[in-house]
């Protein structure tokens, strides 16, 4: 676990034991520190369960980002390089937040000869929906 995983944990934990204490005391339970001792345990369990299991989920997205990007580096002529595991390199990129880099790769893939305009037409459909949920404001 990593040094802001370990702080948000502790941010979650501060906040929720004073709680547990406040909630056990206002009703009268006679082992309010031993409940709020194991809530703050259940709490740190899930939330370092939680954030490794994100962590985990990146580190694979980024692996094979890795390896698609090297694919296509090798044969850059070629638009079946630009695929791995039946997914497009910018879809990959639009998984961890990348839309400009993806939006380079939709038009390089869009100047190659074998290039297929549906999966191209879908690539710019996914970048936009992808922008517009992004960019959208909340209005109250």
């Amino acid at each position: 676990m990593n040094y802001a995983a370990t702080l948000a944990v502790m941010a979650v934990l501060a906040f929720g034991f004073p709680l547990l204490v406040k909630l056990g005391t206002e009703l009268g339970l006679p082992a309010v520190y031993a409940s709020a001792l194991l809530w703050s345990l259940v709490v740190f369990c899930v939330t370092v369960w939680t954030v490794r299991w994100q962590v985990a989920r990146h580190s694979q997205r980024v692996t094979l980002l890795t390896a698609a990007r090297a694919q296509v580096a090798a044969q850059p002529q070629n638009p079946e390089a630009y695929f791995l595991e039946g997914r497009h390199l910018a879809s990959r990129l639009l998984d961890v937040g990348r839309p400009r880099e993806a939006a380079e790769v939709i038009d390089r893939y869009s100047r190659l000869g074998g290039a297929r305009e549906s999966d191209i037409v879908a690539l710019r459909v996914e970048l936009s929906s992808r922008q517009k949920w992004r960019f959208r404001k909340v209005r109250i």
